[in-house]
């Protein structure tokens, strides 16, 4: 039972590190274009092999 009251602080601390990078991610804009990577290798010229 004693072992609780390290490791919910340390979950706690971890969320809220996940969070506050989810949140930068945003509003750095990091998922701003997220269609060119997925049809970046639709446009691969390989027509040089």
């Amino acid at each position: 039972m004693d072992i609780l009251f390290l490791l919910l602080p340390i979950s706690l601390m971890f969320v809220l590190a996940i969070g506050a990078a989810f949140w930068w991610a945003i509003f750095a804009g990091q998922f701003d274009d997220t269609q060119d990577a997925a049809t970046a290798i639709l446009d691969d010229d390989d027509s040089h092999c």
